[in-house]
Formats: C-alpha cells, sequence, structure tokens
C-alpha cells in the first residue's frame, strides 16, 4: 500500500504550488504567501510517484545523456493499452500526435481550426485557460452555461447549446469531462447529445479528458470517442494529472480525421518529448495499475472526510461530491458574505491559498475551488483553519 499520508516536505525545491508564493501574488491568487501558507489552489498531488515510474526515470540518469528523443513503439503501444484495457477504445498509432501539455494543445487547437474573431462555446464555470486561449487568439467566447440543479449538480444546457450551434460563426466548442470545476462526469446520454448537436452544425469538438482516470471508484467514465462516430473529434489526454508528472510536460492528442491531425500538426510545429516523459509514461501505463487503484481509493477517503466536515461545521457551503477529478467546488453564499470578505477570511486569515471561483467566470463569484491531492493532515488543518474563520 502506498503511504499517501507521508507527508513531503516541497519547499525550496522550485514548486509553483510551494514556493511560488510571489508569482501567485502577482497573478491575483493572494496578497499573503509565507511559510506558514497552506497552497491548495493547484492541480498538482503532494503524493510521491509510483515507483515504477521513478524506476524507469532514474534509467535515463543511469544514461547520463539527455539529448533529443524519438518516440518509440512501446509508447505508442502503452497509449493503445491503456485506453484498450480501461475503456475499450481502440486508438490507431498514427492518430497520437505528442503535445508538451494540455493548455499547449488547446491553444493549438484554437489557432488551427479558427480564424480570428469566430466563436468557441465553452461551459461555464470553466477551467480558466479555455477562456485564456480564446481570448488571447483573438476568438470569441461563447457560453453556454452549465445549470445547477437542486442537489448541487451540473447538467448541459442543451436548448441554448442548440442555438448557439446553429451560428455559422461558432466554430468550436470545448468539452471537459470529468468536468473542471464542478468534478461532473457526463453521462452517455448527454455526450451523444452533444455529438449529435455538433454534427448536425459541424462544430469541432475538444474534448479535454485529461482528468478520465482519476473518478470516484463507483463512478464510471466514457471518453467521448467510445459513444460517438463523430469524425470532427480531438481528444486531449495525458498522464500528468493522473501520476503527478505535470513537470515532464507529456500530453497526448488523438485525431482521427487525417485533415484535421494535418492542419493540427502543421500549426504546433514539430514537438517531441524529454526521455524522461518517454519512460514515465510507458511505466505509468505498464505498470501503474495498482499505484492508480490505492490512489483513488484515497481520494475517495478525503472527500468522505470533507463532506463530514463540512456538514458538521460548515453547513453554509454547499457543494456536491465530485464524481471526477480530485477538485471541489464550493459556494459560500449561504454567509451572506462579500466575495471580498469569503476571500480575506480564507486567503488572509487562514492563510490557505485557494482559487476564487471569478476565475471560472464572473458569475461565480460566490465560489471556491480547492484541490485536494494531499495527505489528508494537510486537507483537515486546511479546513480546520477556513472553519474557525467562518464560526
Amino acid at each position: 500500500m502506498q503511504h499517501f499520508d507521508t507527508v513531503l516536505n516541497r519547499r525550496n525545491s522550485n514548486s509553483v504550488k510551494w514556493d511560488g508564493g510571489e508569482l501567485i501574488k502577482s497573478f491575483g491568487f493572494t496578497e499573503r504567501f509565507d511559510d506558514d501558507t497552506l497552497p491548495l489552489f493547484i492541480a498538482d498531488m503532494d503524493f510521491p510517484v509510483a515507483e515504477p515510474i521513478v524506476q524507469a526515470m532514474q534509467k535515463v540518469i543511469d544514461n547520463k545523456i539527455f539529448g533529443y528523443s524519438i518516440i518509440p513503439t512501446e509508447y505508442y503501444q502503452a497509449i493503445k493499452n491503456w485506453f484498450s484495457r480501461k475503456y475499450n477504445l481502440h486508438i490507431e498509432k498514427d492518430h497520437i500526435v505528442y503535445s508538451p501539455g494540455t493548455v499547449n494543445a488547446i491553444n493549438t487547437c484554437v489557432k488551427a481550426f479558427t480564424d480570428p474573431g469566430d466563436g468557441i462555446i465553452i461551459q461555464r464555470p470553466s477551467y480558466p485557460p479555455f477562456a485564456t486561449a480564446i481570448e488571447n487568439n483573438g476568438r470569441t467566447i461563447v457560453d453556454n452555461h452549465l445549470v445547477r440543479d437542486e442537489n448541487y449538480q451540473y447538467h448541459f444546457d442543451f436548448e441554448d447549446l442548440e442555438i448557439k450551434a446553429q451560428d455559422p460563426k461558432n466554430k468550436l466548442l470545448i468539452l471537459c469531462n470529468p468536468h473542471n470545476p464542478t468534478g461532473r462526469i457526463f453521462t452517455t446520454e448527454e455526450l451523444r447529445r452533444i455529438a449529435e448537436i455538433s454534427d448536425r452544425n459541424n462544430l469541432i469538438i475538444i474534448s479535454d479528458e485529461i482528468h478520465g482516470d482519476l473518478i470516484r471508484q463507483n463512478a464510471v467514465f466514457h471518453p467521448l470517442a467510445t459513444v460517438t462516430n463523430y469524425e470532427n473529434l480531438i481528444t486531449l489526454t495525458a498522464i500528468n494529472k493522473t501520476f503527478n508528472v505535470a513537470g515532464l510536460h507529456c500530453s497526448n492528442t488523438i485525431i482521427q480525421n487525417e485533415e484535421l491531425r494535418k492542419k493540427y500538426e502543421s500549426v504546433q510545429g514539430m514537438q517531441s518529448p524529454t526521455p524522461f516523459a518517454i519512460a514515465a509514461l510507458i511505466a505509468a501505463y505498464n505498470e501503474c495499475d495498482e499505484w492508480l487503484d490505492q490512489l483513488k481509493e484515497y481520494l475517495d477517503g478525503t472527500f468522505e472526510w470533507v463532506d463530514r466536515f463540512l456538514s458538521e461545521k460548515m453547513p453554509q457551503v454547499k457543494y456536491s461530491i465530485s464524481e471526477g477529478t480530485y477538485v471541489l467546488w464550493m459556494d459560500f453564499s449561504g454567509y451572506n458574505l462579500t466575495p471580498h470578505e469569503v476571500h480575506d477570511r480564507i486567503y488572509n486569515k487562514a492563510n490557505v491559498v485557494l482559487e476564487d471561483g471569478k476565475m471560472f467566470g464572473k458569475e461565480y463569484d460566490d465560489f471556491q475551488r480547492i484541490c485536494l491531492p494531499s495527505p489528508r493532515s494537510i486537507v483537515k488543518e486546511a479546513f480546520e483553519r477556513i472553519a474557525k474563520e467562518f464560526n
């Protein structure tokens, strides 16, 4: 059994999460960041990487040369085997395009498949780099807000999507499944309807599925490509979140449509993974199933603890336990405080750094996103500090 409860000291390791105080203050995340800060704002685990990955990277170190690398057959085969074994999704080698990161891939898609001024549909609350990729490339954000029900679960507004998909200026839809920040895993029925609407209106779908492996143990995730034959589909995958290797910049874009794939590759330009990324991916997908199962069990236990704590100590906070991802999306409006007052109590007084809801859309000022993949002692301390400032 992995020791997920072990607290590793990550300070002074050039960690954005633990050492990046000046950087995140400059981004407007927080006003306070010091040696007592608990940073739970970023999707970055505080758990040691699975041993097979460490051993594979050690072999690279032992070679003592870290030059330019080709992508070996074993790399592609590991991807194919993983998705076949886990999701019954059959991927051809030629459909796999390496990318140095998911955000990079999204920006490439925006530039490859749309022109300046074109509309791109997203479902807010939305992972902030989606909006950034659209605006920074001179495209137009088209909001198709998710709708929240009485159980704080989020669903598609299909009527609104139908209308916006029919606008010929709107060329692209960026889907996030499992959804960040709400944690929803969309059903096969929802996914089929998304594909049908896109097909009727010739929308290209970018399906960000990088959290697909990080789901609750009783949940089921279906890649969009397993429920539709829609040709204009680009799927984004990565080992980064699943196996805590974001610093290796190893993502893969799956594009079956040859015309779209050539456009994507021409805009991205030549990219190749580091020898460390190659070794890590092969080890992760071939040897780390047990580690991932244990991680999911641990995360489920953390969500169960958070659920009990919030119910008992902070019942005014409204939320729904995430079906996928390791983030929790919390509504603080029940306290009848201004967003500024909520922020001040959490970030400055409790000295816990989360992500303000406004980063996911201006309508979500009352929300906070927390990332929970840390030893439970850290998560407990963070929530206890926060509760103290609200009680």
